[in-house]
């Protein structure tokens, strides 16, 4: 087993989990912190856009290393194991990857908030 395998595997279970979660987001019975990471983990891992894109040298793969292992780790420990299990077991049958229009919509929010405050401040300075 190489590490190609390792990272196709890994690559796998993080995708499936994401629409675990999204699923777990959508359920009833699932506690009202675990659908809020949830939602947000799935929404921001199943966007096609990201907080940092992939371009940028290191950092844009960082943030997915990060932030979506770690909340998946904090959504998946709020979540009953049956239901887990239910989830997974969904996420496994779904023929198509989800996309999230509203992980897409939040991240385009931010970056538009982060361009309109360096726009403001650069103009600012453009005035002293």
């Amino acid at each position: 087993m190489g590490l190609t395998d390792w990272a196709k595997r890994t690559s796998h279970r993080l995708r499936r989990d994401a629409h675990m979660l999204w699923i777990a987001a959508r359920d009833p019975r699932t506690p009202l912190l675990a659908k809020l990471i949830g939602g947000f983990v799935a929404a921001y891992a199943l966007s096609p856009i990201d907080l940092i894109p992939d371009f940028v040298p290191l950092l844009g793969l960082l943030d997915e290393l990060i932030i979506v292992p770690l909340g998946l780790l904090a959504a998946v420990a709020l979540i009953p194991d049956p239901l887990l299990d239910e989830f997974r077991a969904k996420a496994d049958n779904a023929v198509e990857r989800p996309i999230s229009r509203a992980g897409a919509a939040m991240i385009i929010l931010l970056w538009t908030m982060i361009a309109v405050f360096v726009a403001l401040q650069l103009w600012a300075l453009r005035y002293w």
